[in-house]
């Protein structure tokens, strides 16, 4: 009984592919017909030259009339104000808003030792003042130290000393905004004091 039943699906199965068979077979045909009928036309006659008409005697009056329009735009042109771009206080729209330069290096050619280090490298240990000057003990990582006066170079920036107060020194750095203006960065280092020992009972 199974068996008959699947019999009869395979039947009908077949019976659908070969009608859709014979349609597709029969589409075919027909596109083949109307492709090969549309080639089998004859050559459409030759175009003989035309003789000479008036669009030829006209083709020569054109130069004439083109030279006039282009002195009247001429003429139009000069009546118009010629339009020109002044940039004075505009930004450069073609310039990077950041500018990754190299760094620079102090124009006496070399690096002082104070120089190769970053500022927040530097711990400042000790103030001595002074009448004529006061004078500030750094230290680097190391635990080398380094003396700083007013004026000392310092910094991988271009730093200077600007001030040695009692408690801290004062550097200033100068460098240059996105826009490429010259500013000024003070920078503090602060005294830092041991903690007093046996304070605490």
């Amino acid at each position: 009984m199974e068996r008959e039943r699947v019999l009869g699906k395979k039947v009908k199965t077949f019976r659908k592919l070969r009608g859709s068979k014979i349609i597709l077979l029969t589409i075919s045909v027909v596109f083949l017909f109307l492709v090969s009928s549309c080639g089998g036309g004859t050559a459409p006659p030759p175009v003989a030259p035309k003789a000479k008409t008036p669009v030829a005697e006209r083709k020569k009056a054109q130069p004439v009339q083109v030279a006039e329009e282009v002195q009247q735009k001429e003429a139009a042109k000069k009546e118009e104000p010629e339009f020109s771009y002044n940039p004075v206080g505009k930004t450069d729209p073609f310039r990077p808003f950041i500018q990754l330069t190299a760094e620079k290096t102090p124009k006496s050619g070399f690096l002082t030792p104070l120089q190769k280090y970053d500022i927040s490298q530097l711990r400042l240990v000790a103030i001595i003042t002074h009448p004529e000057g006061s004078v500030a003990l750094v230290e680097d990582q190391q635990g080398r130290g380094y003396l700083l006066r007013r004026g000392t170079a310092i910094g991988r920036h271009e730093g200077k000393v600007k001030v040695i107060h009692k408690d801290r020194v004062i550097v200033e750095e100068a460098y240059s905004d996105v826009l490429g203006q010259a500013k000024v960065n003070e920078i503090s280092l602060f005294l830092h004091r041991p903690p007093e020992e046996g304070g605490e009972s």
